[in-house]
């Protein structure tokens, strides 16, 4: 069960990533034409709607399968002096959560935007913020607590 929804986590991190990278560059390019209103709209709901589930598969992995949170709740003082187990104790999961946050918020304030500009300036603002931790937040190879890229 842990390899199987690490493994979902990790392959729709990059669904995620895509959906955040084109909800930004559409509320960039938006020019409040009705099309594009729902474009920016749509590409903002899938982003929110991912990172929704990647919030949910990660919390499962965080509180109930992951072996590393396990052996890092067991010593949380020895888990802070491990850049490994801090990374996915405090790290990831703070800038996870972030990045959800940000998309949530985001969508909220764009609704209550009065003019077209300040909808966009806000969403850019947000989905940006968000694809920038979730970025940060990510496990690349070579660092610590490093995973693979593509998990088969």
């Amino acid at each position: 069960m842990y390899t199987f929804v690490l493994g979902l986590h990790s392959w729709l991190r990059w669904l995620a990533l895509i959906a955040g990278v084109m909800a930004t560059f559409v509320a960039f390019s938006d020019r409040s034409e009705s099309g594009r209103q729902r474009r920016t709209e749509m590409w903002g709901l899938v982003f929110m709607m991912l990172l929704d589930v990647q919030l949910l598969l990660g919390l499962l992995l965080y509180f109930v399968l992951s072996p590393f949170t396990r052996e890092a709740m067991n010593d949380f003082g020895a888990a802070m002096r491990s850049a490994g187990l801090r990374f996915f104790a405090v790290e990831h999961v703070t800038l996870m959560l972030g990045a959800v946050l940000l998309a949530h918020v985001g969508r909220m304030l764009a609704r209550k935007s009065v003019t077209n500009q300040s909808k966009r300036s806000r969403l850019f603002f947000c989905f940006a913020l968000a694809t920038v931790l979730m970025l940060i937040g990510i496990p690349w190879p070579g660092m610590p607590a490093g995973r693979p890229l593509f998990r088969l």
